[in-house]
């Protein structure tokens, strides 16, 4: 049993502030709160709303876009931000805060949001240039045109430009990504909020001096598919709203017919779970994830966050023990027999401040964890090591690599919060073991690390497939 020799299992962080937040631009970095008591009204408003049909949670969430109360991703999971998007919406009529929806207020929600839709004029297209699906604010973009890679929308004073897109044979995503993401000496003024690579899509965000832009784009068996978009700053209060509806309508490779116009419009509420008499027995949660780095034949390092008050670990899929004490926000765990890991040199040297980095974890991936690279910065949290990177659940002891593939550190923060802002995560601060703490933490244990000698920089594929083997994924049985 592991729980014996860990801490006291940690509470999910809760963050309190409220996404009050300019649409996709990266909140300051800074040090994470401590996180509070756990809220037995959010456990049992999830057990509530996942025994709803899937089509109606997402529903809610989709009418909780469009009334300007949630700007994560219409995925029908139930979170902090969701909780916190239904209470605001009853906070004016002075409605319990306990995260539910009763049938009267489902029905304000359906009746706010198909207003603002009409108000926009949103359809769901099929776009026959690029062959995407893509919602469409026909009032706000009224004038539609050919552009050299698929279609374009614009309001009449040209002021917001939408545009569908379909890249060339021969060009690859991590390609397209690494262009997108370039400095621009011809245009000094842009600047890159918020980036994302993941093995299927990426997604950029940055401003100019006077305006904003999205862009997206998706791999798959027909080549790479995207949209972008770009309007004026003084627009934001109102377009920041559509750009959410637009990423979540967005599909790129899209199966079956288009559907229906009533489709996409609030689906009517049901009975079922949306009032006092829905389920409220919280869901036990069985298991919790974390990252691994492979220092030896059988041995990896996490962070002590990631194992923290589990009954068995599991790494790579192999049933794991500690080895040592946690120490400094480490741990090492072994595994007896079996196939030996790929070990990871270490770089001597601590991230420099601003230093560009890669992250390697694991993320949800249509209900399985999947490999993700994460893009990351070095900072400073007062004199210690940290990096900024858009970490979610389930990723603590996520390494960090230099853009030679070197490992850095490993985040020992617990990421606890899922906040997801059209669909992607916010960057923010976490604290991380640099290698000196790293090595530490393995001489004390007897074991020993190379050095990683120098090399050329890499892109950040070239990054992913040098370290994948070392990476591993990390289960904590509850």
């Amino acid at each position: 049993m592991l729980r014996a020799c860990l801490h006291h299992p940690r509470t999910e962080q809760v963050r309190a502030a409220a996404l009050a937040l300019v649409l996709l631009s990266a909140p300051p970095a800074g040090a994470q709160a401590p996180a509070p008591a756990p809220n037995p009204q959010l456990a049992a408003a999830q057990a509530s709303f996942e025994s709803l049909p899937e089509a109606e949670r997402k529903a809610i969430q989709t009418d909780l876009i469009w009334t300007g109360h949630f700007n994560g991703a219409a995925s029908g999971s139930y979170g902090p931000l969701t909780f916190r998007a239904i209470n605001a919406l009853k906070a004016p009529a002075r409605g319990a805060p306990d995260g539910m929806l009763n049938p009267a207020e489902r029905r304000t929600l359906a009746q706010g949001a198909q207003a603002a839709r009409d108000a926009a004029g949103f359809r769901l297209i099929a776009d026959d240039r690029t062959g995407v699906r893509i919602g469409i604010p026909a009032t706000v973009l009224p004038k539609r045109d050919a552009s050299p890679a698929g279609s374009r929308w614009q309001s009449g004073d040209g002021k917001i430009t939408l545009d569908t897109s379909v890249t060339p044979q021969g060009e690859t995503l991590e390609a397209v990504y690494e262009k997108a993401t370039a400095p621009t000496p011809n245009n000094p003024g842009r600047k890159i909020t918020y980036k994302l690579l993941r093995p299927d899509f990426f997604v950029v965000t940055g401003e100019t001096p006077t305006g904003k832009f999205y862009r997206r784009l998706a791999a798959g068996p027909s080549g790479l598919r995207g949209f972008s978009i770009g309007y004026d700053k003084a627009l934001s209060g109102t377009v920041d709203k559509l750009v959410i509806a637009i990423a979540s309508s967005f599909e790129p490779f899209p199966t079956g017919p288009l559907p229906a116009a009533s489709a996409i419009a609030s689906a009517p509420p049901t009975a079922a779970a949306t009032g006092p008499a829905a389920v409220t027995v919280p869901v036990r949660v069985t298991e919790r994830y974390g990252v691994a780095l492979a220092v030896a034949d059988r041995v990896a390092v996490t962070a002590a966050s990631a194992v923290e008050g589990c009954r068995s670990v599991r790494l790579s899929g192999r049933a794991a023990k500690l080895r040592g004490s946690p120490e400094g926000g480490l741990v090492l765990l072994e595994v007896d027999g079996g196939q030996a890991f790929a070990a990871a040199a270490l770089r001597a040297e601590v991230p420099a401040e601003r230093e560009s980095l890669v992250l390697v974890a694991f993320g949800e991936d249509s209900g399985k964890r999947a490999a993700v690279a994460l893009p990351g910065q070095g900072v400073r949290i007062g004199a210690n090591v940290a990096v900024f990177a858009p970490l979610q659940p389930g990723q603590a002891g996520a390494p960090a690599f230099d853009r030679q593939g070197r490992p850095v550190g490993l985040v020992t923060a617990n990421p606890s919060d899922k906040i997801l802002i059209a669909g992607v995560a916010p960057q923010r601060a976490y604290a991380v073991a640099d290698s000196a703490a790293l090595q530490g933490l393995m001489g004390r244990a007897g074991l020993t690390s190379a050095v990683a000698a120098a090399g050329p920089d890499l892109s950040t594929g070239a990054v992913v497939e040098k370290v994948a083997k070392s990476v591993l994924p990390v289960i904590c049985g509850l």
